[in-house]
């Protein structure tokens, strides 16, 4: 009978296993909410993101290319001499700006699409954190007023050689370089759309940061 009641009660071994397993379901609900990241944007509004990041890199491409091959050679007439005339978006400081600008949004474009492409991909949030929203609108903000500027700067050398100079007998340079005129002036508006598609884009991630806490 002493060995009978000396025998270890089996709950002890059983319950050990059990405390185990409940203090991994409640570390595991504990560390839930601050690993997962929350979802203020709905899944329809990432693919808007996304797409409008996107259009965004094709306009700029455009913009870029547009300009890049604005480059003609023809003849003017200035008190009745022909004179050979040969027009390049390199000749010009603000175009060349605009080709710097735009090349920096297509970069900034295509970096942050990879990274969206990649996120949707895998389910996740395409803007993981506050910071990184931070991140995304002080480079969108930056780089949209840096597009206004160059479009503005392009369409005042662009009006010039449309209008030419007054009391000059420098004439119309866009009629004998109308392919050159042409391109800036596509180039030009491609530009200030990108600006438009940065603005948006500026502005979503405004709605973000004001709905999120963390």
């Amino acid at each position: 009978m002493m060995n009978d009641q000396k025998v270890p009660p089996p709950e002890v071994a059983v319950q050990l296993p059990e405390s185990k397993v409940a203090a991994t379901e409640n570390s595991g609900t504990m560390s839930g909410p601050l690993i997962r990241t929350p979802r203020y944007f709905g899944r329809k509004a990432e693919v808007l993101h996304a797409a409008l990041r996107l259009l965004c890199m094709v306009t700029s491409v455009a913009a870029l290319s547009f300009m890049v091959t604005a480059h003609q050679s023809s003849s003017v007439s200035i008190y009745g001499f022909m004179l050979p005339v040969y027009s390049k978006w390199s000749f010009s400081h603000s175009f060349e700006y605009l080709v710097g600008v735009s090349a920096a949004v297509v970069a900034h474009s295509l970096l942050q699409l990879l990274i969206s492409m990649s996120r949707l991909l895998r389910k996740s949030p395409v803007v993981p954190s506050r910071s990184h929203a931070w991140l995304l609108f002080a480079g969108d903000q930056v780089l949209s007023y840096a597009m206004i500027s160059a479009g503005a700067a392009a369409s005042g050398v662009s009006n010039l050689n449309r209008t030419g100079i007054q009391h000059t007998p420098l004439p119309n340079f866009c009629k004998p370089l109308h392919y050159f005129c042409d391109h800036v002036a596509i180039s030009i508006a491609f530009t200030f759309f990108s600006c438009f598609l940065l603005a948006a884009l500026a502005i979503q991630e405004v709605m973000w940061l004001s709905k999120s806490k963390y």
